[in-house]
């Protein structure tokens, strides 16, 4: 099963929100974009290791380990949501509030390569179970936040929105682009 392409979602697949992640994601080979971008995510977070990173880039905004944070819970969450559909649990979830998450997961205290070294297991966590999902449970759907998504929805979600802030990391913090 690890060979299967499951194909981009629908926009009736997800609500509108998500499309700002989804439309980032090229390709239909969404298992192929996820490791593909595992050793791209860790070479960037590697960058704001060397130059030492730790102030946010405006007032108001995260720091880079508060970014790395953020990344990290929103993929747990994302994936949890994955696995209850993907099982065919048609139990509604609620939604979470990522400022909540900020400050009570005290990223500031941890040290950069912890952060990038849980994001690596994380995401790798991830693979495994999306790479054992048949075609089946890749097209279920549950709700989440009061919106109906399917598991490939979440997939496509999951890769675009650490594209979304590793651009971020790259154009505010790194001055890469």
């Amino acid at each position: 099963m690890s060979n299967l392409i499951v194909g981009k979602p629908q926009p009736t697949e997800h609500a509108p929100y998500y499309s700002l992640y989804i439309d980032r994601i090229a390709g239909d080979d969404i298992i192929a974009v996820l490791e593909n971008q595992l050793s791209e995510t860790l070479s960037t977070i590697s960058l704001a290791e060397e130059k030492n990173i730790t102030d946010p880039y405006a007032p108001g905004k995260w720091s880079v380990k508060e970014l790395i944070g953020h990344l990290n819970d929103t993929e747990r969450v994302m994936s949890y949501r994955a696995l209850r559909f993907g099982r065919n649990d048609k139990t509604p979830l609620s939604g979470f509030e990522q400022d909540d998450f900020i400050p009570t997961g005290r990223f500031n205290e941890r040290s950069l390569s912890d952060l990038k070294a849980e994001f690596e297991c994380i995401r790798r966590s991830t693979l495994c179970l999306l790479k054992h999902f048949d075609n089946d449970a890749w097209l279920r759907t549950g709700l989440a936040n009061n919106n109906e998504i399917s598991v490939r929805a979440l997939a496509y979600v999951m890769a675009g929105h650490v594209t979304h802030h590793m651009d971020i990391l790259a154009t505010r913090y790194l001055n890469l682009k």
